[in-house]
């Protein structure tokens, strides 16, 4: 049995190869769910469908998000509506009460659909549409993902990490912002000052999470902070994760990051923004893969790879790396 924590575009990527060295049908994925957001009143779980689109051979992989080739017709039906009406686009934040009424998995980060800030394409929209109504028929988000897993055909196990609402918030120079307006809306621009992971205090990850969690994990290449930051700060989730051999796949290049806002969020935090950084983050992390351009000189052992992912084969290299690290400590 293998567990990967995933979120963003990292972990996924690294999906993309693993299943030529792990056995899918041994491998559960966690993923993330602070970035998730209510938009026009449907549950969007980016991180969640980034695996539910790949393992179902289906992502769009120019992106790395959404269903390749989808339509957008409803997307841009709601741009002409509110151009046409006058009225203003953006993120538009639902008023406060309504941030903590309603169904209780979106408190914090409840949007209004009017000229959405996040392009959802029309058949993306159909997963929206099914997971929240099941959701509102009283299924935890849990069983939903394993219902939408089964329709997409997956061969390894998507897990939720927790059924209760945690959220990302951004804390910038211009004010606090959740996640996605921050990365999508302003492209990264506010400058950060700190991360909250708004709820995580009082959500419990699932059983499923933690059982997941007694296995080898990898933590992919995502983002520390906010692909794998509100998993940490769920309660019991570093113990298990000190408790059971863990190899980090670093994002960065010595002082070089792949891709994504990393840097700015690791320096935000407190972290130097480098592979010294990634693993002063996990302390629990017994081993590391790094790119063999990478001399960071670390306390774990080490493996190294060209750790770039273009494509499956890319990715199978670098899960190579990975099970050679898994062998050096498990």
């Amino acid at each position: 049995m293998l567990t990967f924590l995933a979120g963003g575009t990292g972990t996924p990527k690294l999906l993309d190869g693993a299943a030529r060295v792990f056995d899918p049908a041994a491998t559960t994925v966690v993923g993330n769910t602070g970035d998730d957001v209510e938009l026009g009143g449907l549950l969007v779980c980016p991180d969640l469908d980034t695996v539910l689109f790949h393992g179902g051979g289906v992502l769009d992989r120019g992106t790395w998000w959404g269903i390749d080739g989808d339509t957008r017709e409803t997307n841009a039906e709601l741009f002409r509506i509110a151009e046409a009406a006058g009225l203003e686009r953006g993120p538009r934040y639902l008023p406060d009460d309504a941030q903590t009424n309603g169904r209780e998995i979106a408190r914090w980060r409840r949007f209004s659909g009017v000229a959405e800030f996040m392009t959802i394409g029309d058949r993306d929209r159909a997963v929206h549409v099914t997971r929240t109504s099941l959701l509102d028929e009283g299924r935890t988000l849990t069983e939903v993902t394993r219902t939408l897993a089964d329709a997409f055909g997956l061969d390894l196990d998507l897990v939720p990490m927790s059924d209760d609402p945690v959220a990302t918030i951004v804390r910038t120079d211009e004010g606090e912002m959740h996640f996605q307006e921050y990365w999508v809306a302003r492209r990264g621009d506010p400058a950060v000052e700190d991360v909250e992971f708004r709820g995580a205090e009082s959500a419990e990850p699932t059983a499923e999470t933690l059982a997941a969690l007694a296995a080898p994990v990898v933590v992919g290449p995502s983002n520390p902070v906010t692909s794998i930051g509100p998993m940490l700060a769920l309660p019991g989730v570093r113990e298990a994760l000190d408790a059971t051999p863990v190899v980090a796949v670093s994002p960065f290049v010595e002082d070089r990051v792949f891709s994504g806002p990393a840097a700015e969020l690791m320096r935000g935090v407190g972290y130097e923004a480098s592979t010294a950084g990634v693993a002063e983050a996990y302390p629990f992390a017994d081993a590391f893969v790094l790119d063999e351009a990478d001399g960071t000189d670390l306390d774990r052992p080490v493996v190294r790879t060209d750790t770039r992912m273009d494509g499956p084969e890319d990715a199978a290299r670098v899960a190579r790396a990975v099970d050679d690290a898994l062998r050096e400590v498990a």
